[in-house]
C-alpha cells in the first residue's frame, strides 16, 4: 500500500499541482478548476496518511480507492469526474475521522461550486457539517437538498435529520430562557461568595448557544445544569427542567427519534415466536438472481406457480431483481459494513422481517434507521440477530468466516426443526452458496431438479 499511496499521490500532484501552486492543466483543456481544487485537497490528505505511517484501516484504503478513481477521472478527456468526486466525499465521510470529515466537507464545497444545483453535493454538505457538529449550519446545507429534491421518498431521512438537529437547538434555546427567567427573579445584594458561584453560571450559559459545534455546546450545558444544580439543589422545579432539558438535548445529539416507535403495530417475534411461524409448513427460499426474477414474473411461469404453491417464501437481503410485488413472507437481511445503519430503508413489503448482525448496538441503530412502519407485521428480536453464534441457538465459532443470509436461514430453520420442508430455488451461479455452505447443504439434500435444493431437516 505504500508503494500504491506514493504512486497516487505523485499522479495527483501532476494533474493538480502542489499546494499553492497553479495545476498545469492537459493541453486541449483540463478539468474545471474546482475539481483541480478538489484533488489538490486529495493530495494534502494523502501526504498527511503518507506520514502517518502504514495504513491498517479498512475504511481509509477505501477512500484511497475512491481518490485514486477520482484521478482517473480528472485525467481523462471527456470524462465527467462530478459523481466520483462525491463518491470520493461520502467514502471520506464514511471513514469517520474528523480529518476526513473536514475533506469531505472541503470537497463539497469544490461540488455546490461546480454545480449548484446538484442535490447530492448539498446533502454530502450537510451530511459533512452535521459530522462536524456544525448544526445550524448543517439544517441549512439540508434544506437546500431538500429544495432541489423531487422524490419525497428520498427526502425522509433529510427532513427526519432536520427535525432533530432544530429539536436539539430548541432544547438549548429553551435551557437559556429558564436561566434567565431565574436570573430574573433572584434577590440582588447576595453575599461574596453567592456572587461569585453567580458569576459563574452566568459565564456557562453566555457560553451556550445553539449556534455551537455539537462538542462545545455540550460541555457548556452540562456545565450550567451542575451550577445550577449545586446552587439551587436537584428539588428545585426549575433545576428539574433544566436536568429534563439536557437529558433530552444528549439524546437527540445521540440519535434520530423514531418517527413511529411501534413501527406500525408490527409484533416482536424471538425464536418460541419464529418456531410457530414456521412449524408444519413448506418453506422455499428464493435467490435473487435476473434469471428467477424473470422467470417468477413471466404469467404462468412454472416457476412462479412452484413459488406460489409454498406455505412460505423466504427473500435475502437488497432485492436488485425481484420484482417489487413479489411475495415475501419472510425477508431476512444481514448487516454488514462500518456503518450499516446508514443503508437503505426496508420498505419492500413483508410478512416478517429478520435483521442478522453485530455488535448490538450496531444491529439496534439500523433497526432504528432502516425499518419502515407498516412495512413488516413481525420484527426479530435480540434473541435472533445472531443465530449461528449466538451459544443459545447454534453456537458457533466466530472463526469460520462470514456467513451468506440464505446460509444463516438455512442454519436457523434446521435448528428450529419445525418446517415440514425447506427448498432452495435459483442458488446457482451468482448466487451460488459459498463451498463450505454448499457442503452443509450437500449434507441434507433429499433430492435435485432444475428448480430447487430440497433439504432434510433434522
Amino acid at each position: 500500500m505504500g508503494q500504491t499511496l506514493t504512486g497516487l499521490l505523485t499522479s495527483v500532484r501532476a494533474i493538480a499541482g502542489r499546494p499553492g501552486t497553479p495545476a498545469q492543466g492537459r493541453p486541449g483543456g483540463g478539468p474545471d478548476q474546482a475539481l483541480l481544487a478538489a484533488l489538490r485537497l486529495c493530495g494534502d490528505h494523502l501526504s498527511a496518511l503518507a506520514a502517518a505511517g502504514p495504513l491498517t484501516d479498512a475504511r481509509r484504503t477505501r477512500l484511497i480507492a475512491s481518490i485514486g478513481a477520482l484521478t482517473t477521472a480528472c485525467s481523462t478527456p471527456g470524462a465527467d469526474a462530478f459523481d466520483a468526486l462525491l463518491r470520493t466525499g461520502q467514502q471520506a465521510l464514511d471513514s469517520g475521522g474528523e480529518a476526513e470529515a473536514r475533506l469531505a466537507l472541503a470537497l463539497a464545497d469544490e461540488a455546490t461550486a461546480l454545480r449548484a444545483r446538484s442535490k447530492g453535493a448539498w446533502r454530502l454538505r450537510g451530511n459533512a457539517l452535521d459530522a462536524l457538529g456544525r448544526g445550524e449550519e448543517a439544517i441549512t446545507a439540508y434544506e437546500r437538498h431538500l429544495a432541489l429534491q423531487q422524490n419525497t421518498a428520498a427526502s425522509r431521512d433529510v427532513e427526519r435529520r432536520v427535525a432533530t438537529l432544530r429539536a436539539a437547538g430548541d432544547r438549548i434555546d429553551e435551557a437559556l430562557k429558564l436561566f434567565r427567567a431565574g436570573a430574573d427573579t433572584e434577590a440582588p445584594g447576595a453575599d461574596t461568595e453567592a456572587s461569585g458561584a453567580d458569576t459563574e453560571v452566568s459565564g456557562a450559559a453566555a457560553r451556550l448557544s445553539r449556534h455551537l459545534p455539537a462538542a462545545e455546546a455540550r460541555t457548556a450545558f452540562t456545565d450550567l445544569v451542575r451550577l445550577r444544580t449545586a446552587e439551587h439543589g436537584a428539588g428545585d422545579p426549575a433545576v428539574r427542567r433544566l436536568a429534563t432539558l439536557y437529558a433530552e438535548h444528549r439524546r437527540l445529539s445521540d440519535r434520530d427519534p423514531v418517527a413511529d416507535p411501534l413501527l406500525g403495530g408490527a409484533e416482536p417475534i424471538g425464536v418460541p415466536g419464529l418456531r410457530r411461524l414456521v412449524a408444519g409448513r413448506t418453506v422455499c427460499l428464493v435467490a435473487d438472481t435476473p434469471r428467477t426474477a424473470e422467470q417468477e414474473q413471466r404469467p404462468g411461469s412454472p416457476l412462479a406457480a412452484l413459488i406460489e404453491g409454498y406455505d412460505l417464501v423466504v427473500r435475502c437481503d437488497e432485492a436488485r431483481h425481484t420484482a417489487p410485488a413479489a411475495r415475501t413472507d419472510l425477508h431476512a437481511c444481514t448487516l454488514r459494513g462500518d456503518t450499516p445503519w446508514k443503508g437503505p430503508r426496508w420498505d419492500r413489503r413483508a410478512g416478517a422481517r429478520l435483521v442478522f448482525g453485530d455488535p448490538l448496538p450496531h444491529w439496534r441503530l439500523a433497526l432504528r434507521g432502516r425499518l419502515v412502519p407498516g412495512a413488516q407485521d413481525r420484527v426479530g428480536d435480540a434473541t435472533l440477530r445472531r443465530p449461528l453464534h449466538d451459544p443459545a441457538l447454534l453456537g458457533e465459532e466466530a472463526g469460520a468466516g462470514p456467513a451468506s443470509t440464505a446460509y444463516t436461514v438455512l442454519r436457523l430453520l434446521d435448528f428450529l426443526g419445525t418446517p415440514a420442508r425447506v427448498d432452495l430455488i435459483g442458488f446457482e451461479g451468482p448466487a451460488a452458496l459459498s463451498p463450505r455452505e454448499r457442503e452443509w447443504v450437500g449434507t441434507r439434500t433429499a433430492n435435485t431438479d432444475d428448480t430447487a435444493v430440497r433439504i432434510t431437516l433434522r
